[in-house]
């Protein structure tokens, strides 16, 4: 800095103030330009979340029309992943949205389930095979075509079942018709803790599911009966989809809850035959474009998921106070 800037070191009254003046302006200004770096950091990151939420509301709307042919027909393909369950990507909700979709756009050739599941809620899965059903009758030109990638087990297979056809790789994992519902049992580490369980009902057999509480043979019989009845309906639904080409007298555990790969599933009458997506939209629909209709979470939604139900969802499960599930 040249000699002129300095604060003079002697000097008189009028000179001192006029270096004090210059100095209280320029510490004005250093502020004003750190309060003008504040608030353009913060309108930026106002307008950065702005721009967030409006692509969290709008990115389903613009994911639906992906893929989609102008010019002539479509295969269209839905989404089959995760545990089937309320609240989850593959709730009943959002197939059924899915599936009246593509039956209704007039450039759909085909519905092509693409099933990569464990299974899940029998609940959940029969409104799926009742809707694929009731859309087959009513667009009877339109074919639905189940297939299976790495794994249509339980519920997943329940859905497949109401397919026109049903396709695997030779090593998917198939089948697993049968019925579940896992809880813990506490009673006896509450008694070397020291700990009294108490519980007040109005209803003899209310608190029957209580994993506190010991099990009464009576309450554990009527359980297995509500699973055997589930299993049945699962059961009857797979052989009213599937008809003849089931290969029950080869297998008698073809419904004991075993799976198979797919290879050993096309033997018993599980599928039809192995392909892929893109071989059945190629070889069999005759029509290679692929359109996605499977709805999808917006980012907001999953985020939102993550902090709350899927917390509240691992609870239900842990503590045994979910309800059947089909595997």
């Amino acid at each position: 800095m040249s000699d002129e800037w300095k604060a003079p070191v002697e000097g008189g009254k009028e000179e001192r103030s006029s270096w004090k003046l210059l100095e209280k302006t320029l510490l004005a200004s250093v502020q004003e330009q750190r309060r003008a770096r504040r608030w353009g950091i913060f309108f930026k990151s106002l307008t950065f979340v702005y721009l967030f939420v409006v692509l969290a509301l709008f990115s389903p709307l613009l994911q639906m029309g992906d893929g989609k042919n102008a010019d002539g027909g479509h295969t269209a393909v839905i989404n089959v992943r995760g545990m089937i369950a309320d609240q989850e990507q593959a709730s009943a909700d959002n197939i059924i949205g899915a599936l009246r979709a593509a039956f209704e756009d007039s450039a759909t050739r085909a519905v092509v389930l693409r099933i990569n599941s464990p299974g899940g809620s029998p609940v959940q899965s029969g409104y799926v095979y009742d809707e694929i059903r009731r859309l087959r009758g009513e667009y009877p030109q339109t074919k639905v075509y189940a297939v299976i990638t790495d794994l249509g087990a339980s519920g997943a297979y329940y859905i497949a079942s109401a397919a026109d056809e049903i396709y695997a790789d030779k090593s998917s994992l198939v089948g697993s018709i049968g019925v579940t519902a896992a809880t813990f049992g506490f009673v006896g580490a509450l008694e070397k803790l020291g700990v009294e369980r108490r519980v007040y009902t109005s209803g003899e057999h209310k608190a029957f599911l209580d994993p506190f509480q010991p099990q009464k043979s009576e309450e554990t019989e009527f359980w297995s009966s509500v699973l055997a009845t589930t299993h049945r309906q699962f059961i009857e639904s797979v052989k009213q989809g599937r008809g003849e080409r089931l290969q029950v007298e080869a297998n008698p555990e073809l419904f004991s809850g075993l799976i198979w790969s797919g290879e050993q599933a096309l033997e018993l009458g599980l599928v039809d035959a192995l392909g892929s997506t893109s071989y059945v939209a190629r070889e069999v629909v005759g029509e290679e474009t692929l359109v996605d209709f499977t709805v999808k979470d917006s980012p907001l939604d999953r985020f939102t998921k993550k902090l709350g139900a899927a917390v509240g969802t691992q609870m239900a499960l842990w503590m045994g106070l979910q309800g059947p599930t089909l595997r």
